[in-house]
């Protein structure tokens, strides 16, 4: 599969222990502040740049998880919040020292399922002893190297390369099981208020070059020009792909023996976890009154007076319910207004800008705690009683998912 995406790598350690020094070496120039004062990294910096023999990647630089004092609280809660948002992590250990502090690191990037690579560095002012080698392999890296900041950077390269899942940096197609070579594929993409100026959203810009690149044929038009565009042409599509906020105009205007689905749903079932998405979206018929709904944007975008996630989406389900519900919206990886017990339903945006990897840990604490998940585009076909078809595409590719319906 040829690189598509920019996997994210964070580097972690103790204060002083070369962090800085070594993204500065990766990137070939100084991106990270270096000096002997311990905690000069604050919080966790981001820099997108190519190491040379790899290929792009984001380094995440993070504050010393030693860091002390209210402040370095903070600055910890920050350095592992980022633990979430990286596909390998690199810590440093250095001065023989490997102690419970490391050990809780690991246990977190075990959490998430992250691999990692120790790496020891200052090598040249305190040499390890074979006890650091031992206990790095006991904890379960996936590589061990000893370093200065004096040598070639080439090994901790080799490691990356070595340790870095494939999924970090390539994607699966999103139709690829879907469509085939010829098919015709209708993208029906309104333009409205929160639609970009003089371009499409990003979900439909990636499913027209999905299309293309499984060799179909790909049309795109407005919803109001469906039922005329259907009558002249007389073409019968393959697949049908609606912005979900026009939901029920497509299913009216769509033969129910053309599959229909939408851009959201696509992206529930190629970044989500599909499954706890067809287990947790029938539970909306559960909710009570007072019950509190999270919804979860991944970005951050100008908010209009009709938008999809903080207006539409509340009135649509409260309207289905007929109950009085509490909602929350949380934009990007910012921290929650209440734990995550609180909720009685979470519902994920479909995560355009960010990686699968990212979405999957974004939503680990509430399918921990047994709560309902489910995404923007399934929640709005349930509600509008469009749901089962909606998710049809998808369902029956997926093993047991016909369970759920």
């Amino acid at each position: 599969m040829a690189k598509d995406r920019q996997p994210h790598i964070g580097i972690f350690g103790r204060r002083n222990y070369g962090k800085s020094t070594l993204i500065n070496l990766l990137a070939n120039q100084e991106i990270a502040i270096v000096s002997d004062v311990a905690g000069t990294t604050t919080d966790p910096v981001k820099k997108s740049f190519e190491i040379t023999g790899f290929g792009p990647v984001i380094l995440i630089d993070t504050a010393g998880f030693d860091d002390v004092g209210d402040l370095g609280k903070k600055r910890i809660e920050k350095t592992e919040k980022s633990i979430k948002l990286i596909d390998l992590a690199i810590l440093l250990i250095s001065n023989n020292t490997f102690n419970q502090q490391e050990i809780d690191i690991i246990q977190r990037f075990k959490k998430y399922d992250v691999p990692f690579v120790v790496v020891y560095s200052k090598s040249d002012l305190a040499a390890p002893t074979n006890v650091m080698r031992e206990k790095s392999i006991e904890k379960g890296c996936s590589d061990y190297l000893v370093f200065n900041r004096n040598e070639d950077i080439t090994p901790v390269i080799k490691a990356i390369k070595k340790s870095i899942p494939e999924s970090a940096y390539t994607n699966p197609s999103l139709l690829g099981d879907v469509v085939k070579h010829g098919d015709i594929v209708l993208l029906i993409t309104p333009i409205d208020i929160e639609a970009p100026e003089g371009r499409l959203i990003l979900p439909q810009v990636q499913a027209i070059r999905d299309v293309i690149d499984n060799d179909a044929v790909c049309i795109v038009l407005k919803e109001r020009e469906v039922d005329a565009f259907l009558m002249k042409t007389k073409i019968k599509p393959a697949l049908v792909i609606t912005d979900s906020q026009v939901f029920l105009k497509a299913d009216a205007s769509i033969p129910k023996d053309i599959p229909l689905t939408s851009f959201s749903i696509m992206l529930a079932r190629f970044k989500g976890d599909f499954t706890s998405y067809l287990q947790g979206t029938p539970q909306i018929s559960n909710l009570k009154d007072g019950d509190r709904i999270l919804l979860l944007e991944s970005c951050t975008h100008h908010v209009s007076c009709n938008d999809i996630g903080r207006s539409k989406i509340p009135r649509w389900i409260s309207n289905y319910t007929g109950k009085q519900h509490e909602y929350d919206v949380v934009s990007g990886f910012d921290n929650l207004p209440h734990p995550i017990e609180s909720y009685s339903l979470v519902v994920q945006c479909g995560g355009c800008v960010i990686s699968r990897k990212q979405l999957v840990n974004r939503l680990k604490p509430a399918i921990d705690a047994n709560i309902p998940v489910t995404n923007y585009g399934m929640t709005i076909a349930y509600v509008l009683g469009i749901y089962q078809r909606a998710v049809a595409p998808f369902v029956q590719l997926e093993d047991n998912s016909m369970d759920y319906l």
